[in-house]
């Protein structure tokens, strides 16, 4: 952990806090980031001790997109030694960076202010929670720089604000301000800057203090992966097993338990072995 270079990492009270650390180049991303924030999303998965990941940014800007490098900053073709590859051809650098975000087992809340601008946007979006400084501008400027979205975000963000919302920001590829965010349902609140991190604090020791973390765990899993099936009986098939497995476990009979005393609840059952197996990644990559 010590090795970090461009990200911080804390935990305190069951809270950790990934902080993308590059303010003098406003935490442009890069693909030492990239590697940098997969390595913290798996430390953070493997702590027990951690129930909420908060992910924020250093200095005035949540983080302005890649760091570009001239002309051939998307030129991919050089790049699969570095990224792998992904039906013969190289990862996409933003979803290496993102999509252990979705992997989680534990909430993830961003707290953004300043700038959150492609990557910086896109990023968030495998997230659970977003709040939103009101200093924040988002904006998905794929199109504006002749490329496309990455991070994952063409499967993300149509489920996140709907598929007319997503394609006016990505059609058009402009920043938009706070509130639009909040209109568009990017973001769940709007809060004075120097609010920011102690709302996201707040949410985040809601949890902490007093839910189970394998209920979380598997409630999270459930909602994102129930985003795509076919009807609601793959949710009850799915509800229906989970319900058997944490129903006979520790913590269910914690949670009762401390109903009827009339007491907080100590919950404590570990994270091994929960797990739906969403996301699955692809053969060429598991």
């Amino acid at each position: 952990m010590s090795d970090w270079q461009q990200v911080s990492y804390a935990v305190d009270g069951g809270v950790a806090t990934l902080t993308l650390d590059r303010p003098e180049r406003r935490n442009a991303y890069t693909t030492v980031m990239a590697r940098e924030l997969s390595e913290v999303a798996a430390v953070a998965d493997a702590d027990d001790a951690v129930r909420v990941l908060v992910v924020t940014g250093a200095g005035k800007d949540f983080c302005v997109g890649a760091d570009l490098a001239g002309a051939g900053t998307f030129d991919r073709s050089a790049q699969a030694a570095d990224a792998g590859t992904i039906d013969g051809v190289a990862r996409d650098w933003g979803g290496i960076g993102a999509l252990p975000f979705a992997a989680l087992r534990k909430p993830v809340i961003a707290a953004v202010r300043g700038a959150a601008v492609g990557i910086g946007a896109t990023m968030t979006l495998p997230m659970d929670i977003r709040i939103a400084s009101d200093t924040a501008r988002f904006g998905f400027v794929f199109t504006r720089r002749g490329i496309v979205p990455e991070a994952a975000s063409s499967w993300f963000l149509p489920r996140v604000v709907g598929i007319s919302q997503a394609m006016e920001w990505v059609a058009t590829g402009r920043v938009f301000g706070a509130e639009e965010a909040l209109r568009g349902r990017l973001v769940s609140r709007v809060v004075p800057d120097g609010e920011l991190l102690d709302t996201a604090y707040g949410i985040a020791h809601e949890i902490a203090d007093h839910t189970s973390g394998v209920s979380v765990a598997t409630s999270r899993q459930l909602l994102w992966s129930m985003l795509s099936a076919p009807s609601p009986w793959d949710a009850h098939r799915a509800e229906s097993r989970a319900l058997v497995e944490l129903g006979s476990g520790p913590d269910a009979a914690e949670g009762v338990a401390s109903f009827l005393e009339k007491r907080p609840a100590e919950f404590r059952a570990p994270l091994d072995g929960v797990g739906l197996g969403w996301p699955a990644p692809p053969d060429d990559l598991a």
